[in-house]
């Protein structure tokens, strides 16, 4: 099982480090395969809103833009994304910024100057999607730092689990676990109940009451099918190795990490 160690962090803070997390975890049956960075090193990025952009004037496939990186004057930027457009927020690697492989420096490209560099994933190191810019949530603060806007200074930890412990199949179930370890204290989100509006039921009939002593669900009307999922959740869901499929899908993944409970959806 993988997940992100501030996931679990949420739930149980031990305040020790990492490694020394992943040794306790180790020690008390829980053998923990790997621990990764989220993301590899890199310095220099800044949240960045598009102000405008125009094309380059000898390049049909640059254009030049003029971005707000939270200070007095805007840059301008040469970018080749296809993706780009006024109003969206993107990395900005300022210049001096050191990334994978490469440091940003001051540079003319076909004769206009450019003092940055819009970033895709990939250039990030964060996926091998290079076919445009990342776009960031649109929440995001012109200035600030990418690595904490997206969380990246996180660490992925994968745990071999043996059959015999399906109690740690969830991030609650591995949380208690490190309580009852280091004797931390276990936080647990409150839930308040909500109340049902409708008078519809539907009957279930249990066949086997020794496998599924227990079987609940409710109907839910007037759901919006293609409303967006979070982007906090879809980060979550990735770093456990879960593609964002839609918002109803992505939920019912989420519990299913979080608690480690099955849900499904059905329509009727």
């Amino acid at each position: 099982m993988k997940f992100p160690e501030s996931w679990l962090r949420s739930f149980v803070d031990t305040k020790i480090p990492t490694r020394e997390l992943a040794r306790v975890l180790t020690m008390g049956g829980l053998d923990v395969e790997s621990v990764e960075p989220v993301a590899p090193a890199f310095s220099g990025v800044v949240v960045g809103r598009v102000v405008d952009l125009v094309r380059h004037p000898d390049a049909d496939r640059l254009t030049l833009c003029r971005v707000d990186v939270g200070d007095d004057a805007l840059l301008s930027i040469v970018c080749g994304a296809p993706n780009v457009f006024p109003g969206m927020k993107v990395p900005v690697a300022t210049l001096g910024a050191r990334l994978p492989g490469m440091e940003i420096k001051q540079a003319k490209v076909r004769g206009v100057d450019s003092s940055g560099m819009l970033c895709s994933a990939k250039e990030l190191g964060l996926s091998q999607d290079h076919s445009g810019l990342l776009v960031l949530p649109a929440e995001a603060q012109p200035g600030a730092d990418v690595r904490r806007v997206l969380d990246l200074d996180d660490q992925l930890i994968t745990l071999k689990l043996t059959p015999n412990r399906g109690d740690c199949l969830s991030l609650r179930g591995i949380a208690r676990e490190v309580s009852v370890l280091t004797g931390a204290s276990l936080t647990v989100p409150a839930v308040t109940p909500a109340r049902a509006a409708l008078e519809e039921k539907r009957k279930i009939l249990l066949e086997d009451t020794a496998a599924c002593p227990r079987y609940c669900g409710r109907i839910l009307r007037g759901v919006n099918a293609k409303a967006r999922t979070p982007d906090w959740m879809v980060r979550r869901l990735e770093r456990c190795g879960l593609r964002s499929i839609s918002a109803i899908v992505d939920i019912t993944n989420f519990v299913m990490l979080e608690l480690g409970h099955g849900t499904a959806v059905a329509r009727f």
